[in-house]
């Protein structure tokens, strides 16, 4: 053998070796948890919601699921288990679309859960790629398939990532590696699956959610340049065709499952933006809410709460940090409602809260929040 050919071999089996040590070092730490709950190491997570959920479905234990947007990204797992009385496993994407939702519930359900809880604002129901195309969501991992394992296994991402929470384990070491961890540098800086999208204590609530904050994104989004934007994803057709596709084809194969669905308390301004904007998308977007609300309401194992018309909430502006995003404040007063069961849709007659919405929209006058 010529000293070319030496060096291939040499070359492929060096490349071989670290190969089989990325993925003995991945399999070992398992950064995910994805085939075990974490043991010899201490567990990390990750804020990337569609990557780490994959390994809470898998390493948790849970009779619940909670799902939802932006819009309940901040709640914590122990305020849903100690205002609801349940375990939960809280899976919120951050700027979901119902099909990566569905997508990941389908995954949790595997788990058998006996309840999903889940916020659904009426932007979910859009026209997205399918979702192999959807590079920011591991779907063969959320399979399980030989594709998805492998392609963790082999990561030298999650090779990376493994090494550092191998060395934060080590006790000599984990002060000084405690306080090099940083979400901009690693993917898995959160140590409690509690803090996982959560507002962290020291956060300025009040410098984020007043009504300054609430008037200057009503007056962005009504703006002549801005506001066809109002328009996007309203087409009624088309959020029928998704809702059907995504949330009953969900709900009707699983009839042994309560789903708990919750519309949450947008501000008032989004509503009037839509009327004095752009009109003819707010009669779609109601046209569609009154669709939605009969569908569920035919379902004996779903619950609907509409909190789209609680006033002393949705009127008051310093609740919110735009024209949609509530407080933390808000997110467990709606934990409260839950609980007890406040504004739930009633079965036979399951567009009443839809007519007060619309009633409250109609009669909203603007005083010194127009330009």
């Amino acid at each position: 053998m010529n000293g070319s050919a030496q060096n291939l071999v040499r070359l492929l089996g060096a490349s071989g070796l670290i190969v089989v040590a990325a993925a003995a070092l991945n399999f070992t730490v398992d950064p995910l948890q994805f085939f075990r709950p974490a043991y010899f190491f201490a567990a990390m997570y990750s804020p990337d919601s569609r990557l780490q959920d994959v390994g809470l479905i898998r390493s948790q234990d849970f009779d619940i699921v909670f799902m939802g947007t932006s819009l309940a990204i901040h709640l914590r797992q122990s305020d849903i288990d100690r205002t609801l009385g349940v375990k939960s496993l809280k899976l919120a994407l951050n700027g979901s679309s119902s099909r990566e939702q569905v997508f990941v519930l389908a995954a949790a359900l595997e788990r058998h859960p006996g309840r999903v809880l889940w916020e659904v604002d009426d932007w979910i129901f859009h026209d997205v790629p399918d979702i192999d195309s959807n590079v920011y969501l591991p779907a063969d991992l959320y399979r399980g398939s030989a594709r998805g394992v492998a392609g963790y296994l082999l990561s030298g991402r999650m090779a990376r990532e493994s090494a550092w929470i191998m060395a934060r384990s080590i006790p000599p070491l984990q002060p000084v590696v405690a306080r090099l961890t940083s979400d901009a540098i690693f993917k898995f800086p959160i140590s409690s699956v509690d803090d996982i999208n959560a507002l962290r204590p020291d956060f300025d609530v009040a410098a984020t959610y007043n009504e300054k904050r609430a008037i200057a994104a009503f007056r962005r989004i009504t703006d002549p340049v801005r506001r066809k934007y109002l328009a996007d994803d309203t087409d009624y057709d088309m959020k029928v065709r998704v809702f059907e596709r995504d949330a009953i084809g969900l709900i009707a194969s699983h009839p042994d499952v309560r789903f708990d669905i919750y519309l949450p308390p947008y501000s008032i301004l989004q509503w009037v933006a839509m009327r004095d904007a752009s009109p003819g998308t707010l009669k779609q977007v109601y046209d569609f809410s009154g669709y939605f609300c009969r569908r569920l309401a035919a379902f004996p194992n779903v619950r609907l709460h509409d909190f789209r018309s609680v006033s002393e909430v949705t009127h008051d502006l310093n609740n919110y940090a735009d024209v949609i995003h509530p407080s933390p404040a808000v997110d467990l007063k709606v934990l409260a409602w839950l609980a007890d069961g406040k504004y739930l849709v009633d079965r036979s007659a399951p567009v009443v809260s839809l007519d007060r919405l619309k009633a409250q929209v109609a009669a909203y006058r603007l005083e010194g929040i127009e330009p």
